[in-house]
C-alpha cells in the first residue's frame, strides 16, 4: 500500500470525530480549495493538543469533547497535530501539520491530508540534517512540496524545536510561490516578523505569530493572526486580544497581553506539553497523559504552574 494511502486511511477516524463535533459545517469545508487558492488566515488558531488514553492511544472521544467545548470560542480555525501516523484536520478551517524529513515523504503526506479533508498543509522545516539545510536547500524543498500539493502550503519555522530558523531570504523567495500562502513563525524575533510583513506586502502571503507571548507585537506590525499553544487553555482571552488590536484599543490589549506572557511561557518553554495538558484540565478540557518519553509534571511543578496562572488572574 502506498504511503499516502496508508496515511489517508489513518486520518479518517480523527476526521470522523471532528465532523461529529462540528455538525453543520462538514459540507461547507469538506472540499479542499484548489491550488493557489487564497485562504483568509486572520484570527487565532489553536494547535490542538492530542488527547491520549491511559494506554497512550489517541482518544477520539475526548478529542470530540474538547472540540465541542472550543465551539463557543471565536477561533478562526483549528489545527490538529496528531502523531505522524495520525495527522488530522479540524474545524472550522482545517489545517494539518506535515513533519516528515524528506521532500518526497512530505509531498505524499500533504496529498493524504488533502484526501482526508484538510484545507491547508503546515510544513515544518526539515531539520535532521540541519547542517545541510541551507537557504537554497530549503527553498528547493518547499518549492517542490508546494508544486505538488493539492492544497495551499504554509511555512512553519520553529527553531526552539528544530534548531533551525527558516532564513528570511528563503521566506521572501517562497512568498512568491502561488501555492504558498503564509508562515507560522515561532521564533519570536519581532524585527524579522516586521520585515516579513513589510517585504511581502505585494504578495498574497500572510504572517502568523507562533506564540501568544508576542501576539500583540505581531499584530502591531501587521501580522494576520496567531497559532498559539496557549489557545488550548485561554482561547477566549486570546481572541479578545485579537479583537482589541483590530479595534485599536491598544492600552487594553497591552494590559491583557501582559497577563498572558507568563502563562504562555509556562506551557511552552518551561513545562512544555505536560504543562499544557495539566493546565487544560483546570479550564474544563481533557488534557490527559502525555506519551512517553514525555513525563508528567512533579507535584512541585504542578504547584508552580498553578501559581503562574493564579498570579495573573486566570485561576
Amino acid at each position: 500500500m502506498a504511503l499516502s494511502t496508508r496515511l489517508a486511511s489513518s486520518l479518517r477516524p480523527a476526521l470522523a470525530a471532528l465532523h461529529r463535533a462540528a455538525p453543520g459545517q462538514h459540507q461547507r469545508l469538506s472540499t479542499p480549495p484548489g491550488r493557489g487558492h487564497t485562504l483568509d488566515l486572520r484570527g487565532i488558531f489553536p494547535p490542538l493538543a492530542t488527547p491520549f488514553s491511559p494506554a497512550q492511544e489517541v482518544d477520539y472521544a475526548q478529542l470530540e469533547g474538547n472540540l465541542r467545548r472550543y465551539a463557543s470560542i471565536p477561533f478562526r480555525g483549528k489545527r490538529c497535530l496528531l502523531p505522524l501516523s495520525m495527522q488530522a484536520p479540524a474545524r472550522p478551517l482545517p489545517t494539518a501539520g506535515a513533519m516528515w524529513q524528506s521532500t518526497q515523504a512530505t509531498i505524499e503526506l500533504t496529498a493524504s491530508m488533502a484526501e482526508a479533508g484538510a484545507n491547508v498543509a503546515l510544513v515544518v522545516t526539515p531539520c535532521y540534517y540541519r547542517g545541510a539545510m541551507t537557504s537554497a536547500a530549503l527553498v528547493q524543498h518547499y518549492t517542490k512540496v508546494a508544486d505538488a500539493s493539492p492544497i495551499p502550503v504554509m511555512l512553519y519555522s520553529v527553531p526552539a524545536n528544530t534548531g533551525l530558523d527558516l532564513p528570511l531570504e528563503a521566506v521572501l523567495t517562497l512568498a512568491q510561490h502561488p501555492n504558498i500562502i503564509g508562515i507560522k513563525d515561532s521564533g519570536g524575533d519581532i524585527t524579522r516578523m516586521g520585515l516579513m510583513v513589510h517585504k511581502t506586502r505585494q504578495e498574497d502571503f500572510q504572517v502568523l505569530a507562533g506564540s501568544a507571548g508576542f501576539l500583540l507585537a505581531s499584530y502591531a506590525l501587521g501580522a494576520s493572526g496567531g497559532v498559539c499553544a496557549l489557545a488550548n487553555v485561554l482561547g477566549a482571552p486570546l481572541c479578545q486580544l485579537e479583537h482589541l488590536c483590530q479595534e485599536g484599543r491598544w492600552q487594553e490589549a497591552r494590559d491583557l497581553q501582559h497577563r498572558l506572557i507568563e502563562p504562555n511561557m509556562a506551557v511552552t518553554r518551561q513545562f512544555g506539553i505536560p504543562g499544557l495538558k495539566k493546565a487544560m484540565e483546570w479550564f474544563g478540557y481533557y488534557g490527559g497523559p502525555c506519551r512517553a518519553p514525555l513525563a508528567p509534571l512533579s507535584p512541585p511543578q504542578v504547584e508552580e504552574l498553578r501559581s503562574t496562572f493564579s498570579s495573573n488572574g486566570w485561576l
